[in-house]
């Protein structure tokens, strides 16, 4: 199944909640190819979610303070889709259970 863009930039925050990471290790935690990542990277630190750190010859990709609120409002929309489905559910069982108890009420009257 393919993944939305939204998807992706949730993955890769998700990922550098750890801790900062280089693009191999970034791109491993995702699953993605390096150069499909880099785009990525890059549109998350024009919109500065995420900074560049470099270390000795390395760069590595952090998380701002921003992502993570960015990375927290997602996880919260997540969990109110889930506490609509769980009350989707609910009240689909409450107008199924009175036919059920009804039907039974009718056998039990029957036998």
């Amino acid at each position: 199944m393919r993944t939305s863009k939204l998807e992706t930039y949730e993955a890769i925050l998700e990922a550098l909640v750890k801790g900062p990471l280089t693009i191999d290790n970034v791109a491993y935690e995702t699953n993605m190819d390096c150069s499909a990542l880099k785009p990525r990277l890059d549109f998350l630190l024009k919109n500065s979610l995420i900074e560049e750190r470099r270390l000795r010859e390395k760069i590595f990709y952090a998380l701002t303070e921003r992502g993570i609120t960015v990375l927290k409002t997602l996880n919260f929309q997540k969990y109110l889709e889930k506490i609509a489905d769980t009350i989707r559910t609910v009240d689909e069982a409450s107008q199924i259970l009175p036919a059920i108890a009804n039907k039974d009420d009718n056998e039990q009257e029957s036998a």
